[in-house]
């Protein structure tokens, strides 16, 4: 157990957040620059400049060489900040602590990685005057990125440890993070169907992976072009899923969608032969079936915990919308300009709303019928209890709610038993009274009762035991 005081605690953690996932990156970029430059056998002089725009590059920052501005910026590393931030403010964070002290776990995750951007980017600027094809980035656009990053991993932390007592705070609608796991679902299974598709088409294009492996011979230069590829994989995987759900990915001048594509030039990166060439076989119309088959997973999700027909639908509309919405920052985000090869991305006009009509029409459908939608309960029934005068047996006999219980019928509606039928017998059981033995009125005769049938037993026995024999000589009755 930690015996330091409470703020020590919690100073540390505040450090923890504030720079532990972005002085990571930097011992990472910088391991990696330096090898560079030393298989290279280059000096050390623009060191630092590499490593403060690699940084803000991991941040989707536009970084600009001799004049040729690269920005498509692979999405690994950017995914891999939010993580990052998304556990380190996750740990700091008590799901029963104060809001002041989450304020201030927030504000860290902010702080700490907008300081590191002003001092990258000064260093980038004093590169530069040193390094004339290196080229200062826009500090807004370099804050802005740095900050969005970091906003969403903090959102995505704290959010998990405080969002029950966010929504009960907000009196948001109970299902809301259904909705929430529904739409991750639906991203989730988007992106690896997607990926499925792409390892199949490399497959398939093994040959165009091949030579473009071969535009150098080094070993050196193989493994830096399969680290690329590595780190752009999210980035094709988007232009995938764009393709899937009907919308389209371009690199240039060459476009593709799942109806047609335009041939171009292309960027020698070996996951890049993942794209299809033309003319466009009817195989690629099966990507629609990887939308279709995630819409169900959305669907699915959200069937898990069945509601009335409102609230349902307004459960998976709310789940379609942020996988729309995850699906365009992923594509706004994987794209930009590449050099002389032109702008690289999907098509933003049609990529969200293809994801949302796919999720809620499919999803829809799924939902009613997985069961998400909860019928009303009906209004529970009188029951009345009955004697079955036939089988002698207690029942319980249903009646509607409008049955009046103590209106009798009347004696002619009544119907009359049929010759034959056994006529009912009375309601009260005879059985269940008891004369007593010595019981007489007074000034009357002693009269003996009559057997009753059906409650006496019957009586077999002869008075007179002779009648029971017959003697040998004794022919049958009538003879003698």
């Amino acid at each position: 157990m930690d015996q330091r005081p409470v703020g020590a605690r919690q100073a540390r953690e505040l450090l923890r957040v504030a720079f532990g996932p972005s002085l990571v990156a930097l011992v990472v970029i910088a391991a990696i620059v330096l090898l560079q430059l030393l298989i290279a056998n280059s000096d050390m002089t623009g060191a630092l400049g590499a490593i403060a725009s690699m940084w803000l590059g991991v941040h989707l920052v536009p970084v600009s060489i001799s004049g040729a501005e690269l920005g498509v910026m692979p999405l690994l590393p950017a995914l891999a900040m939010v993580w990052g931030t998304a556990r380190t403010t996750a740990a700091a964070t008590s799901p029963n602590g104060s809001w002041f002290v989450t304020r201030w776990v927030v504000a860290s995750a902010l702080g700490g990685p907008l300081l590191i951007a002003a001092i990258a980017l000064a260093v980038v600027h004093d590169a530069a005057s040193v390094l004339t094809q290196l080229q200062t980035p826009h500090a807004l656009r370099a804050f802005g990125g740095v900050l969005a990053i970091h906003a969403i991993g903090a959102v995505v932390g704290v959010g998990s440890r405080v969002g029950g007592r966010l929504m009960a705070a907000a009196s948001l609608p109970s299902w809301l993070p259904d909705a929430f796991r529904a739409a991750a679902a639906g991203v989730l299974a988007l992106a690896g169907l997607s990926g499925v598709v792409m390892a199949g088409s490399m497959v398939v294009h093994w040959s165009t992976m091949h030579d473009l492996y071969s535009i150098t011979d080094s070993i050196f230069g193989q493994l830096s072009l399969t680290v690329l590829s590595v780190l752009y994989i999210p980035n094709v995987l988007v232009g995938t899923a764009a393709v899937a759900v009907g919308s389209s990915a371009h690199v240039g001048l060459a476009t593709f969608s799942s109806f047609t594509v335009f041939g171009g030039d292309i960027p020698a990166l070996p996951v890049l032969a993942a794209v299809p060439t033309p003319p466009l076989g009817p195989v690629w119309v099966a990507l629609l079936i990887v939308a279709a088959a995630s819409a169900v997973a959305v669907g699915q999700q959200c069937s898990r915990r069945p509601l009335p027909l409102v609230p349902a639908m307004g459960k998976l509309l709310v789940a379609s919308a942020l996988a729309a919405l995850t699906m365009t920052l992923l594509g706004y985000a994987g794209g930009g300009r590449l050099g002389n090869f032109g702008d690289v991305g999907v098509d933003q006009a049609t990529f969200g709303p293809a994801v949302f009509l796919w999720f809620a029409g499919i999803g829809a459908l799924t939902v009613v019928m997985a069961g998400g939608v909860a019928r009303r309960p009906r209004a529970p029934m009188a029951t009345v209890d009955y004697v079955d005068d036939r089988m002698g047996e207690r029942g319980d006999d249903r009646i509607d709610d409008d049955l009046d219980e103590d209106v009798e019928p009347e004696a002619e509606d009544v119907p009359e038993p049929a010759p034959g039928d056994v006529e009912p017998e009375p309601e009260t059981q005879i059985e269940d009274v008891e004369p007593e033995a010595d019981a007489e009125l007074p000034g009357q005769p002693h009269v003996e009762a009559a057997p009753d049938p059906r409650t006496d037993p019957p009586n077999d026995i002869v008075e007179d035991p002779e009648e029971h024999f017959m003697a040998d000589d004794d022919g049958p009755p009538g003879t003698h």
